[in-house]
């Protein structure tokens, strides 16, 4: 198995887990996002259990000071420099220290925390999550970019410094979950599902018509704006299984995706002797979140407990490649290896960006990555500094062809 992921079979978990000297000391890096809220509302319910170190916001300091004193936090970062005043005034009066700006993020990673939940979004995460790698302890990965975009850079970091990885991702968390025997040389392959998103029955000419508001209208989860776009597009997919095959090491032919409408079944496992193991709960992202804060133990959670009789019926269906092609890029590019992936994920973030503003069509979104991706070939990317270099040029190219694309 990789050695990002444990399994049953490694040796007893680290004193960090199970001390019974002291609560576990956690770090949030994007508090204030969807995974970071959900995160925070978790450690509020069981103060004792958790000491934190940290917390991290993009720009909202009103949020993240609130956050900071109802948790006791050590310190809290504002990724924005200009937030820094207003954080400050907001802390004033607590022992709570305050820092700003990028360099103070990855210095927030790095403090001794037994867990760290990296949530920074998008390529503007990977800086901090690898810090937090080097740190050596465990890792709760939201940030599916890190792996996306520098998948050996991360899984070298990780193998050097003995870190965790524990996956949050709803689907990634059902495989790590059903893989809990450690029986990882007898997969046959794994199975990523997909609710279909908000289009999953519409034809091309209504998603040709889509609006920002219509493609936001998720039938099951509640996210972020971006994450919601890449769900209606299934980008969010191509992502998640390009991740899938760093954290469990498959290539791209044993990972499977199946369209699961009801939301039910978030991953499974199909072994070599015919047994398929899956892990199934309610759409709710506070259930991986919390296996992952309390791994390898279990804590409650507020959420809603699955009614299989109420849920009645789970149905399953191939996605379309023709009505998706964003999983089919996505697929090429982790075939493709090398810097691929992370300009795959840059020539999204931008034309998503420009969908959500109204610059472009929602087909042109997976039109605009395929253009960057045959533009720009099949670079390396073994090293950080390649990989934010790609991401610049891939950025670069994907607004160029919005602004001069043909109507």
């Amino acid at each position: 198995m990789n050695d990002a992921v444990p399994s049953k079979a490694d040796s007893s978990p680290p004193a960090a887990v199970l001390s019974p000297g002291g609560p576990r000391t956690v770090s949030v890096l994007g508090s204030t996002g969807s995974v970071g809220t959900q995160t925070i509302e978790l450690l509020s319910a069981e103060p004792g259990r958790f000491q934190v170190k940290a917390l991290v916001a993009g720009r909202n300091t009103a949020l993240l000071a609130q956050q900071a004193i109802a948790l006791g936090a050590e310190m809290a970062v504002v990724a924005d420099p200009a937030g820094y005043a207003a954080l400050k005034a907001a802390l004033a009066g607590t022992n709570i220290a305050v820092a700003a700006g990028a360099d103070a993020v990855v210095a927030a990673a790095r403090l001794p925390s037994d867990w760290t939940m990296a949530a920074i979004t998008g390529a503007a995460g990977l800086a901090s999550t690898l810090a937090a790698i080097e740190r050596g302890r465990f890792v709760a990965l939201a940030n599916k970019e890190a792996l996306v975009c520098a998948g050996e850079v991360m899984l070298h970091a990780v193998r050097s410094a003995g870190a965790t990885l524990l996956p949050v991702d709803s689907e990634h968390n059902a495989i790590f979950q059903s893989l809990a025997d450690g029986n990882h040389g007898a997969i046959e392959k794994i199975i990523l599902t997909a609710s279909g998103g908000p289009f999953r029955t519409a034809t091309l000419d209504e998603m040709a018509r889509a609006t920002p508001e219509t493609a936001l209208r998720h039938p099951v989860w509640s996210m972020g704006a971006k994450i919601s776009i890449d769900s209606a597009t299934m980008m969010n997919k191509g992502l998640e299984l390009i991740e899938a095959a760093r954290l469990f090491d498959l290539d791209e032919s044993r990972i499977g995706v199946l369209i699961h409408p009801q939301s039910v079944v978030h991953g499974m496992v199909c072994y070599t002797d015919g047994s398929v193991l899956a892990q199934l709960g309610s759409p709710d992202m506070r259930i991986p979140i919390a296996h992952t804060l309390a791994w390898p133990l279990r804590m409650a959670t507020p959420s809603p407990r699955l009614d299989l009789a109420a849920v009645a019926r789970l149905d399953f269906a191939e996605p379309d490649l023709v009505q998706f092609p964003a999983l089919r890029l996505a697929r090429a590019a982790l075939r493709a290896g090398g810097g691929t992936p992370a300009i795959l994920n840059a020539a999204n973030e931008v034309a998503v960006d420009a969908f959500l503003n109204r610059r472009i069509g929602f087909l042109d979104i997976a039109g605009t990555v395929a253009h960057v991706l045959d533009v720009m070939g099949t670079p390396r990317a073994d090293t950080l500094a390649e990989v934010v270099a790609l991401d610049t040029a891939a950025r670069r190219a994907a607004e160029h062809r919005i602004q001069n694309r043909v109507p």
